[in-house]
């Protein structure tokens, strides 16, 4: 696995290594299911994607849905597929939930949709905001609003819901158990203040890349604004931008303010006294010595005595 937080240096480290070890790159990022959503998810160019193969990008057009069930069976199906061909799988990404959904023996909650709580919720957000709605779930279950963007009302209400029908806290529930792999996880890590620096210039060059411009060729195209997809970071700003609610200056305050909240909440997933993350600063380490580690820790023969490419529990 290579995981750390937003522009750190996952995608192009991750490609460099699986060109050198045979890899294959499985996407752990949420939002890079979805076709058309391209530039303000820093997808990988078709360029980057023709170096090594990829999986899970592009699947799924704006208005599907993908939950976390769906990507976790998909995921590990692609895993298999690539140790079938025998080349080395890498999961990258910085979507705490989705990684570990992938990993372990995750389950969802097993408390299926409450219709008339659901709809109960949301008429109390459309009195009070998304904001008290949150702060709700803060005073339930305060593990499970840190780990939730306060933005996100779709896994808001789900957790409430949780919470209220079964007495339980959502975080949990979440069913975390052993890992069906034996995983080698390399964490990317820049200090704050560089890693802040590189999240605005790569803000910066989206709106210079034509964020806007793809922003309204979605909605063009007959996607809400309001649609789980079109809730990641910078689409709901650039969508208020197009509808007069929000000016381009504005929007970008906000994104960049909105994205250092993200990166501080994909600390929690990632925590840099995690013992089972080898982390290293990309400004420290090469691509070679990292590709020459991650084989130190391979084991040389399966049971049977042929060659294995599985990644070692280091």
């Amino acid at each position: 696995m290579i995981v750390g937080p937003t522009a750190v240096g996952k995608t192009e480290i991750s490609l460099q290594l699986a060109e050198q070890m045979d890899g294959e790159i499985v996407s752990a990022d949420s939002r890079l299911f979805y076709r058309g959503l391209d530039i303000g998810t820093a997808k990988p160019t078709p360029a980057q994607r023709a170096r090594v193969p990829h999986h899970l990008i592009d699947v799924a057009e704006p208005d599907e849905t993908w939950s976390l069930a769906v990507f976790q069976k998909a995921a590990r199906q692609a895993i298999a597929d690539i140790h079938q061909r025998g080349q080395l799988p890498f999961l990258v990404g910085g979507t705490g939930q989705y990684v570990r959904a992938v990993t372990h023996e995750w389950t969802p909650p097993a408390q299926g949709p409450d219709p008339r709580l659901r709809a109960a919720l949301e008429a109390l957000t459309e009195v009070r905001g998304c904001d008290w709605l949150h702060a709700r779930l803060s005073t339930l279950d305060p593990v499970a609003a840190e780990r939730i963007d306060p933005r996100n009302l779709r896994r808001i209400i789900r957790a409430l819901e949780v919470i209220l029908v079964t007495g339980k806290r959502f975080s949990a529930q979440r069913g975390l158990g052993e890992s069906p792999y034996r995983l080698l996880t390399i964490g990317l890590i820049r200090p704050r203040p560089e890693l802040y620096a590189r999240l605005d210039a790569r803000i910066e060059a989206m709106f210079a890349n034509g964020l806007l411009d793809e922003v309204q060729t979605l909605l063009g195209r007959g996607y809400s604004p309001d649609l789980p997809s079109m809730s990641a970071i910078g689409y709901r700003q650039c969508a208020d931008v197009l509808l007069g609610k929000m000016d381009r200056e504005q929007a970008v305050i906000e994104i960049k303010r909105a994205t250092r909240v993200f990166v501080r909440r994909q600390a929690n997933w990632f925590k840099p006294d995690n013992p089972e993350i080898h982390w290293f600063d990309p400004n420290e380490v090469t691509v070679s010595k990292l590709a020459a580690f991650i084989c130190a820790t391979l084991p040389r023969t399966t049971e049977k005595g042929e060659a294995s490419n599985t990644i070692s529990r280091n």
